[in-house]
């Protein structure tokens, strides 16, 4: 089987992109005060670092001409092989937009931005998707990112004090008025 070139410079595009947050989550980890948020980035890079490690692995699948692998499949040869982390980051724009304005409120504005990306991302090469295993892969890193969307949105909540963080009260008004 041939490689496909298009699917392959896209699964580079996802490697650098997941790369780039993995970096921006333990970066923002360390740099938010609040202690939700830290919990929240340090789990993201913990999942980013899985994704590089399956995005890593079915490219090498897919360069080598023998097709894409299912998820599971690509994560534990991609942690026995321990590939898919660089030594060195590069550039990471993530991190230089925190480093200018290093407020929590700022941190998971980029962040929901990013994750805003990748499921726009996703979602394009899921249509563009044409064995039923692409098909699966790039469904379960869909729905791991809006997954990602959805709890830094309920982290946006908290912060801005709606009084809310996933969609359970943080506080009482009446204990307020106390």
């Amino acid at each position: 089987m041939m490689p496909d070139h298009n699917i392959v410079d896209q699964l580079s595009i996802a490697y650098k992109t997941e790369i780039s947050g993995y970096f921006f989550y333990n970066t923002a980890a360390i740099m938010v005060g609040d202690d939700k948020g830290k919990n929240i980035f340090s789990h993201l890079a913990k999942e980013e670092l899985d994704h590089i490690r399956v995005i890593s692995r079915i490219a090498d699948s897919v360069k080598n001409g023998m097709g894409w692998i299912g998820y599971e499949e690509a994560l534990r040869e991609g942690v026995a092989s321990q590939k898919g982390l660089p030594i060195f980051q590069g550039e990471n724009d993530l991190i230089k937009r925190l480093e200018k304005n290093q407020t929590d409120v700022n941190a998971v504005a980029i962040a929901i931005e990013n994750e805003e990306s990748a499921v726009d991302f996703y979602s394009r090469l899921l249509k563009e998707a044409k064995t039923p295993v692409e098909k699966v892969v790039l469904t379960n890193f869909l729905e791991m990112e809006k997954g990602h969307l959805k709890i830094l949105r309920w982290e946006a909540e908290s912060l801005g004090k709606t009084g809310f963080w996933c969609g359970d009260m943080e506080y009482s008004v009446e204990k307020e008025r106390e």
